[in-house]
């Protein structure tokens, strides 16, 4: 919304969880969707997730430096098409890492997303408190209106390191919980296309989960039907 009897802010949600809204203008965010969608063609493309129970995740999802199976990483789509996975540009890490240290309110005002498409300029000297380790596992779901993602827990990586989420396309409720169970308490956010979440510390290991997409809330200049959430995290796998 152009005007709003609120204006949203950002907001600290839990220790170290923090919502920035707006954090892309529109002009980033049809770039990295232009980049969501070269992800998303085969080979290692977009696909559907199944677990090990036998069922399937209604978010699809696309994965770049290292691929997410339930539950582990591999370097190929062992559970797809068996390709290699695709690479990790290091434009999402310099992404990644200004989000990081936006959210946590230590860089001066100015452009939040300098390095949000290959070829832009590269970012300032890393501040101190933004993870050292390079960010290198994107994990990109599409919702539809009748995508949900069950309450669950980033407890892959051997780094702790803040996980970045940001938002395209449709508006959806996330749920952002405790790191104890999946169970209250926890908190509704609105996540709309722009916006960032950025979650570490001890909301690390937290709960989250999107228990509601709200379909045709895209904004119409993005020309996306439907939602993409784009998670970087740091794997601390090293060399491997």
């Amino acid at each position: 919304m152009d005007a709003e009897l609120f204006p949203r802010s950002r907001t600290e949600i839990a220790p170290g969880a923090v919502h920035v809204p707006d954090w892309l203008d529109m002009e980033r965010q049809r770039r990295l969707l232009a980049a969501c969608r070269e992800w998303a063609r085969p080979p290692a493309g977009l696909r559907t997730v199944r677990t090990p129970g036998g069922g399937t995740m209604t978010a699809r999802q696309v994965c770049l430096g290292h691929h997410w199976y339930p539950y582990g990483y591999a370097r190929s789509v062992v559970d797809g098409d068996g390709a290699p996975v695709k690479p990790f540009p290091a434009w999402l890490d310099a992404l990644a890492r200004r989000a990081v240290a936006d959210a946590a309110g230590t860089t001066p005002e100015k452009d939040p997303a300098l390095a949000v498409a290959p070829g832009t300029a590269a970012d300032p000297a890393p501040d101190p408190r933004v993870p050292t380790d390079p960010y290198d596992i994107a994990l990109i779901n599409f919702y539809d209106g009748d995508a949900r993602m069950g309450m669950h827990r980033d407890s892959d990586e051997k780094s702790d390191a803040p996980v970045v989420s940001l938002s395209l396309g449709d508006t959806c409720v996330f749920r952002f919980g405790n790191p104890r169970s999946r169970a209250r308490p926890y908190t509704d956010v609105e996540l709309r296309s722009g916006d960032l979440f950025v979650f570490g510390g001890p909301s690390r290991q937290a709960y989250h989960g999107v228990p509601r997409v709200y379909a045709g809330t895209a904004p119409p200049a993005l020309g996306l039907a439907g939602r993409l959430n784009i998670t970087l995290r740091v794997s601390g796998f090293g060399g491997g």
